[in-house]
């Protein structure tokens, strides 16, 4: 794939960033702006059951603004392809600085301070290491999935998410599966 249309606009497709497991995102450019494009897929996925990904995407982008969440800015949605053109957030992800070796431990407090907005909204974000990327300007991080759920204790970062967050025994099982 060359480029993809969102509402009628072309994007250039430079590389794949990732797949997750509600769709694929791509950096993309338009003109001389870098992008994220994602496009919803329904491929199965075992430990997770999905509604209208496309309309939760939309919602949970929504949830998360209104909990103060750092997020990249969504600037399209085309729900009739399932895409979404969102805000490029340069950078490197927590998991390959854990996965290189590096500490994130300065990143710790920021992401706790997510934590404690997501259970004042009454929400959990996706804490795995992947949905984080520090921004090469200034710092940041950002959460730059959208999936968030009810609140639930298990899945908090404390009790969950941290365990991914350096070179544990978690982390490690998850790079021998991956």
């Amino acid at each position: 794939m060359n480029s993809i249309s969102v509402n009628n606009k072309d994007y250039k497709i430079i590389k794949l960033l990732g797949k997750g497991k509600g769709g694929y995102s791509y950096l993309a450019e338009c003109g001389e702006k870098h992008v994220v494009v994602k496009q919803i897929h329904h491929e199965p996925c075992e430990y997770y059951t999905f509604g209208n990904k496309i309309e939760a995407e939309r919602n949970d982008y929504q949830r998360l603004l209104n909990a103060g969440i750092r997020i990249p800015e969504m600037f399209y949605i085309d729900i009739g392809n399932e895409r979404i053109v969102k805000e490029y957030i340069d950078g490197e992800t927590i998991f390959d600085l854990v996965k290189n070796g590096e500490s994130v431990a300065e990143y710790l407090p920021q992401v706790r301070e997510m934590a404690e907005l997501a259970k004042a909204a009454g929400l959990n974000i996706d804490y795995f290491p992947t949905n984080f990327v520090v921004q090469k300007q200034n710092g940041l991080l950002y959460y730059i999935d959208y999936e968030c759920n009810k609140y639930m204790d298990e899945w908090s970062f404390e009790n969950w998410g941290i365990k991914y967050w350096s070179r544990t025994p978690e982390f490690e099982a998850y790079l021998k599966q991956h």
